[in-house]
């Protein structure tokens, strides 16, 4: 999230910060309701970042209801790349 919100800076003085004020926002709504996005493969749920091109993917214990993210990806990156984290040890 570091580079993205360092490339944004370069882009547009200060828009490095919106990029991360959203994904905290994102998050936040995810505490509420972790169940309100949809599950996209496997088990990992995406929720969209808010004016900006990223996916949230998050994996949910069902029995506590808390929520893991495993990956803040750009919408053009292949989620493949980070399979093993989803993985169970």
């Amino acid at each position: 999230m570091q580079m993205a919100a360092l490339w944004y800076n370069k882009q547009k003085n200060g828009l490095g910060n919106v990029f991360l004020s959203r994904i905290k926002e994102r998050v936040r709504k995810l505490k509420s309701n972790p169940y309100a996005c949809q599950v996209r493969y496997k088990n990992v749920h995406v929720a969209l970042v808010n004016q900006f091109p990223y996916l949230i993917h998050y994996i949910i214990d069902d029995t506590t209801r808390l929520f893991f993210i495993v990956a803040i990806l750009h919408t053009s990156q292949n989620p493949k790349i980070w399979d093993d984290r989803t993985k169970e040890k």
